[in-house]
């Protein structure tokens, strides 16, 4: 059984299913669906369509250069039948899938914790921007809840760290964000402060 890939959408195609086109020049492009076929002729570039295999490539939500890949290549080898061959090819088939489902996922969860970081960055700058607006009016130690923000802060990211092994190169390579205070007095405390 022979599995194509769709010209357009790069997805799977089963036997008896999809639509073939071919071309004066015998070029035969597959397709899994119509909508594909309906794509292709009217010349729209895969890369532009946001649900294709070509699109998540181009924008690097997806692996595009591994080693898996290289097993997938088509082999127009005829190969004389051989129990052991079949038996060792459908366990590496398995080994192979499992590989890659397992480096996917990886890919994506380290493409995903730069955003969880981008955003515990930002949100720690508004805190910084806008702490008059949390403390209350007559605190007298401000300090002491910025720390509070700070060892909370540096909670959750041990913990992070203690999840993998990777998140500590992360936060290696970049530092913690730091508050930095700045105390506007009130009007009422330069009145006070003048007479």
């Amino acid at each position: 059984m022979r599995l194509e890939k769709c010209y357009f959408c790069s997805s799977t195609i089963w036997p008896g299913h999809g639509i073939q086109f071919v071309r004066n020049d015998c070029k035969v492009f597959r397709f899994c669906r119509s909508k594909c076929h309906h794509a292709f002729k009217k010349k729209w570039n895969p890369r532009k369509s946001r649900w294709t295999k070509a699109h998540r490539k181009f924008t690097g939500k997806e692996l595009t250069t591994d080693s898996i890949f290289e097993f997938e290549k088509r082999r127009n080898e005829p190969v004389k039948y051989n129990r052991e061959l079949w038996q060792n090819t459908l366990k590496a088939m398995e080994k192979v899938d499992e590989i890659r489902t397992k480096r996917q996922s990886h890919y994506v969860m380290k493409r995903l914790r730069q955003g969880t970081l981008d955003r515990k960055a930002a949100d720690m700058r508004e805190v910084r921007d806008y702490i008059h607006l949390i403390r209350a009016p007559n605190a007298t130690k401000p300090m002491e809840e910025i720390e509070l923000v700070q060892k909370a802060m540096a909670k959750r990211t041990a913990l992070v760290d203690e999840k993998s092994e990777t998140t500590k190169k992360l936060f290696k390579r970049r530092k913690p964000p730091t508050i930095k205070v700045i105390l506007i007095p009130s009007d009422a405390e330069i009145l006070a402060e003048e007479v």
